[in-house]
């Protein structure tokens, strides 16, 4: 049965297809019932496709909104009844009087946070309002946080520990890049949205920093399409937003959304 699960998966995800089967199985044989940390979208997709197999295994999903990227996974019996369960989650609410405050972005807070010792997966979205910022905790940590978390990027910072019900959710801000490329493969536009060359976007992709829908892609020539989220690690991540026509010369009019 394992073999057959790992020829589903990339090499590199063994470990937690690993983990995942060991929640479903302890659910269905063993009546065991598992509270996941933040999972990103791909690992829970593998997990759903676990349970899925299992035909005693129900699972309950929550990150807080309806769009939720990051997202905790309860993991049960499927006789329990898993709506009234406590999913032990939290909102952290960062506030400031500094003017400056209001210019902080997703990854100054994500950097705060971690470097806090804090573990990425009990950290669930980070919403970037207005104001200020909800971030989306595991309540082990929420006081922890609000106790030791005092600066963002040099900035003085106040914190509030909210229910989940508090949180206010933000739309995602992307940059848009309008690129004409000679083909629709990886590395070309990873290259152009990154500004380096096509020689030097192959270190990352080759040692396996790069990934498709949250699914690692070693292939420099894997063809992109509509949709598709790619992130590179230490260069942020962008969506395909629209494959236009082609120029008059045979090249893709691509747009692409950068996150900021």
């Amino acid at each position: 049965m394992k073999n057959e699960i790992y020829g589903h998966f990339h090499p590199d995800e063994r470990q937690f297809v690993d983990k995942a089967w060991e929640w479903v199985t302890s659910a269905g044989e063993y009546h065991e019932t598992k509270l996941t940390e933040f999972l990103d979208p791909r690992q829970g997709f593998i997990l759903q496709t676990l349970v899925n197999r299992h035909p005693d295994v129900s699972v309950r999903w929550e990150g807080g909104s309806a769009e939720a990227e990051r997202k905790r996974a309860l993991v049960a019996p499927d006789y329990r009844d898993l709506d009234a369960e406590d999913m032990e989650l939290k909102v952290l609410a960062i506030s400031s009087g500094e003017q400056k405050f209001l210019a902080l972005e997703h990854g100054d807070y994500m950097g705060a946070i971690l470097g806090l010792g804090i573990k990425r997966g009990k950290i669930g979205d980070i919403h970037v309002l207005e104001d200020g910022c909800h971030v989306v905790v595991a309540a082990d940590i929420a006081d922890y946080l609000a106790m030791n978390l005092t600066g963002v990027h040099r900035i003085n910072v106040s914190t509030e520990i909210l229910s989940l019900s508090g949180l206010r959710s933000s739309d995602v801000k992307l940059e848009t890049i309008d690129l004409t490329v000679a083909s629709l493969r990886l590395d070309g536009i990873a290259a152009d949205v990154t500004r380096l060359s096509r020689s030097k976007i192959l270190a990352p992709i080759k040692a396996g920093r790069v990934r498709v829908n949250w699914k690692v892609e070693e292939d420099p020539s894997c063809g992109l399409k509509e949709g598709d989220m790619v992130s590179i690690q230490g260069f942020g991540r962008f969506k395909v937003l629209e494959i236009g026509s082609l120029t008059k010369k045979g090249r893709y009019r691509v747009q692409v959304g950068k996150f900021v």
